[in-house]
């Protein structure tokens, strides 16, 4: 497929023949078809997440049915991705809920293999359905992009080998507002040396967006702290390319814009060792 048809959504522009999906409402036989990118931006699918509803909080600190690959070499990456441009995970999305980041990132980023990473077990089968049915509907396109259920927190560098990484994403994470449950945050002090392991020393970004200007804080300040990470100026995180995707393309985003809930985030680089 010729990407330079592709827009912000990562799907094609609509052909007259199109069923442009508004409210959902259409006729049994009508074929889905994407939205105008120009107009919506989101990419929607054959499948519902209303099968795959779960609940929206869980505890990364339980321990859970999962299966990781024992070391970085063991990820089947020939399973996980139809001709993948990298023979590694180039960026990473850590709690990818259902998807929609790294869906409009496939195809605006076709030279880079992506990888989302989901804890609860029915919206990472949520997003593997949906990529097959992507895949499957736009063939050529998609092959790029993979999800995993796995708890981050604990089993990254079973993962990603050191210094791997170019992007992790980390999109309206749980706030954990109690402060008896901070600690099961995403970013922590802790938690910052695994994503220093993994980026790339130099050149690799994190990226974080929320809607909780409490949790941004929380955040920001953990990274700025931490001796492996610099925040990047503000003109350098919004002409970043990538930038507007993570703070508007998520399927979170479309519910924050929908409210009066503002968007807070940021990006940072990780520093070379000392």
């Amino acid at each position: 497929m010729d990407t330079s048809q592709l827009g912000d959504s990562g799907l094609p522009g609509g052909s007259t023949n199109d069923v442009l999906i508004g409210d959902g409402k259409q006729p049994k036989d009508a074929k889905r078809t994407p939205q105008d990118p120009e107009t919506d931006g989101r990419v929607n699918w054959m499948i519902s997440k209303r099968d795959f509803r779960a609940r929206a909080h869980s505890n990364p600190l339980n321990d859970g049915l999962f299966e990781p690959p024992v070391k970085p070499s063991d990820l089947a990456i020939n399973k996980l991705y139809v001709n993948p441009p990298s023979p590694k995970v180039d960026w990473c999305d850590i709690g990818c809920g259902y998807g929609g980041l790294l869906a409009c990132l496939s195809t605006a980023f076709p030279d880079k293999t992506m990888l989302g990473l989901e804890i609860r077990d029915r919206v990472a089968e949520f997003c593997r359905r949906r990529v097959l049915e992507m895949r499957k509907e736009y063939p050529g396109s998609y092959g790029n992009v993979a999800f995993e259920r796995t708890n981050a927190m604990k089993y990254l560098p079973n993962y990603f080998a050191k210094g791997s990484i170019e992007k992790l994403f980390f999109c309206y994470p749980d706030p954990h507002f109690k402060k008896k449950k901070n600690r099961q945050r995403i970013i922590s002090t802790q938690l910052l040396a695994e994503y220093a392991f993994v980026l790339e020393e130099g050149t690799g970004i994190a990226y974080i967006v929320t809607d909780v200007p409490e949790l941004f804080e929380w955040m920001a300040t953990r990274f700025e702290r931490h001796p492996l990470f610099e925040r990047r100026s503000d003109e350098e995180h919004s002409s970043d390319p990538v930038t507007r995707y993570v703070r508007d393309k998520t399927d979170e985003a479309q519910r924050v814009d929908k409210s009066d809930r503002g968007k807070h985030d940021a990006s940072f680089r990780r520093l070379p060792n000392p």
